[in-house]
């Protein structure tokens, strides 16, 4: 019989038990690394003085100039200068041939000047270069209407996991693991300094789904292999949830893999090789939050839960029933077998 190949047989082993990681007996190695990273992602906007927020959100005046042949940041920086004195216009190239540059509220004859400018720097008609005005109640609008999608997005998504698994500690543990990945990609994405648009909050709540549905698939087979808890005399429930977690091991670095990689061609080569400027903030977003979505999963939300039921009768009783099946079986094998 031919031999499976090297990764097959690595699921195969993680699936029958023959080789496992200790993701839940490691539990407290675990929380503290999950800890600190919170706390750093708390701290990193706090000590930046906040995160870069986009127009979208804090308002201003925009300039698109097209058809342009030089694309330094330069010069969209020196044209806003000539008319605004001590302005600090954000310029990005965010498509070949393509500037955009932001700056604060402008006046209408500031925003006319400025139009001007750019396309005589750049070298362009003014008909290559549009202007939008971005209010700050706008922004306000947008901001609050993001922060509300956020927190009934996290309320739907415990309710839901609670009626669907039947018990509240495992939605408290798939909650708590959603928002460590939440805070972290956050963190993560303020130390790029990468703008915060509206399409980084579309990006930032797909990685939240995409961390829900690691975390279901994990829960499943927890909740498969934990029925009849008390019929179980070979593993512990702790152990049967690490069981889960390394027979769903495989599944979850295939489907981490297959979704990081185009986000991560959109990212590295759309965005900095091609130039697609625009592309950035989703695919960031997305990238850092697949990767610690899994990660979440894993080292968070399926420990914790272990963690939650450590004390229930049921659990005590189960687990001093197997280590007395152990015990039992380990004092059989000591015994010498009698000559015949």
């Amino acid at each position: 019989m031919s031999k499976l190949p090297r990764f097959a047989r690595f699921g195969n082993e993680l699936y029958t038990g023959k080789r496992s990681y200790n993701f839940v007996g490691r539990y407290k190695l675990w929380f503290t690394v999950a800890a600190a990273a919170i706390l750093l992602s708390i701290l990193i906007p706090v000590v930046k003085g906040g995160f870069n927020l986009g127009i979208d959100f804090r308002g201003g005046s925009e300039f698109t100039v097209s058809g342009v042949e030089k694309t330094e940041v330069s010069v969209g920086e020196e044209a806003v200068a000539g008319v605004v004195s001590g302005s600090d216009p954000r310029v990005t190239n965010i498509s070949p041939g393509t500037m955009r540059i932001q700056t604060e509220e402008l006046s209408d004859d500031q925003t006319l000047e400025v139009k001007a400018a750019l396309a005589e720097d750049y070298g362009v008609s003014e008909e290559n270069v549009t202007s939008t005005f971005i209010g700050p109640t706008w922004g306000n609008d947008v901001s609050r209407q993001a922060l509300v999608g956020l927190v009934v997005f996290v309320a739907l998504a415990a309710i839901l996991m609670a009626l669907y698994f039947r018990t509240w500690k495992m939605s408290l543990a798939a909650i708590t693991g959603l928002l460590a990945v939440m805070i972290t990609t956050a963190g993560l994405y303020s130390l790029s300094g990468f703008e915060v648009t509206p399409s980084a909050i579309i990006g930032f709540l797909t990685v939240l789904s995409y961390s829900l549905y690691d975390t279901v698939v994990v829960f499943d087979k927890i909740r498969e292999n934990t029925a009849n808890l008390e019929k179980q005399t070979k593993r512990t429930f702790a152990e049967q949830v690490n069981l889960a977690v390394n027979q769903t091991l495989v599944r979850s670095i295939n489907t981490s893999v297959v979704a990081v990689l185009p986000v991560a061609s959109v990212l590295f080569i759309g965005a900095y090789l091609l130039g697609a400027g625009t592309l950035k903030d989703l695919s960031l977003a997305l990238f850092i939050g697949i990767i610690l979505g899994t990660l979440g999963t894993l080292f968070v939300a399926a420990p914790l839960y272990a963690w939650l039921r450590r004390k229930e009768p049921e659990i005590v009783k189960q687990a001093k029933r197997v280590n007395d099946q152990r015990t039992h079986s380990e004092r059989s094998a000591a015994v010498p077998t009698a000559a015949t």
